[in-house]
This record gives C-alpha cells, sequence and structure tokens, in this order.
C-alpha cells in the first residue's frame, strides 16, 4: 500500500517541474540561436569594415558582408556604410553597422522578448 502513495506522489512532483524543465531547455535553445547568429553578424559587420578599410567600393562591401553571413538570410540582413566612398581618405574611420532579426520560435520567450529579435553589430576600421 505504501508503494502505490509514493508512485502518486512521484507522478504529481513530475508534473508539476516537467513544465519549468522545458521551459528552461527551450530558453536554452533559443539563447543558442541568438547567439549564433549574433556571432554571425559581428563577424560579416567585421569582414566589411576590413574591406572598406583598404578601399573597396560600397558594392563590394555589401556583397562580403552578405557573403559573411551566409548561414543567415541575406535579404534580410541591413548593411550601413559610413562614411561614402567618396570621403574614405587614409586616416580616416570607415564604420560598417550590419542589422539582422531572428524570429523567436518558443511561444512563452515571444512573450518577454521582442519578436523578431533585434541584433546589430558594427565594426570601425582606420582606412589604409
Amino acid at each position: 500500500m505504501r508503494l502505490r502513495e509514493e508512485r502518486g506522489q512521484a507522478t504529481v512532483e513530475l508534473a508539476l517541474v516537467l513544465p519549468v524543465l522545458i521551459l528552461i531547455l527551450f530558453g536554452i535553445m533559443e539563447f543558442g540561436r541568438l547567439f549564433s547568429a549574433y556571432l554571425v553578424v559581428t563577424n560579416a559587420a567585421r569582414e566589411g569594415a576590413r574591406l572598406a578599410a583598404v578601399g573597396a567600393d560600397d558594392a563590394a562591401i555589401v556583397a562580403r558582408v552578405r557573403d559573411a553571413a551566409g548561414s543567415l538570410d541575406p535579404a534580410a540582413l541591413t548593411v550601413d556604410i559610413e562614411p561614402p566612398a567618396s570621403n574614405r581618405f587614409s586616416g580616416t574611420e570607415a564604420r560598417v553597422s550590419v542589422s539582422y532579426s531572428v524570429y523567436l520560435v518558443t511561444p512563452v520567450l515571444t512573450g518577454i522578448a521582442p519578436n523578431p529579435f533585434p541584433l546589430r553589430a558594427r565594426a570601425v576600421m582606420r582606412v589604409e
């Protein structure tokens, strides 16, 4: 008789704890997706700034950024380059900003964080 009571207790405890564990698991997965996309966006901005620093035109910089962000949707990337190519002289700073939005897939987290979640990275390098 005592064994039956303990089995029911374990089932109730599992029913109470399981939703919290699932929420934590999905939160970890979403964080991994966001962090991965952030690393890709940061690297793409760095690649674009490097190309701007060696004197490439804006079209080549945007193409390099989209190529460096290969795992992301290239149509959803926004690339801003400052200053324009005509004002990039040796010793000035070239700034490349890359923006991307990641859509969250966990329903509970969409109520906490903005959906889509905006990611931005900016890289600055001195023109050679």
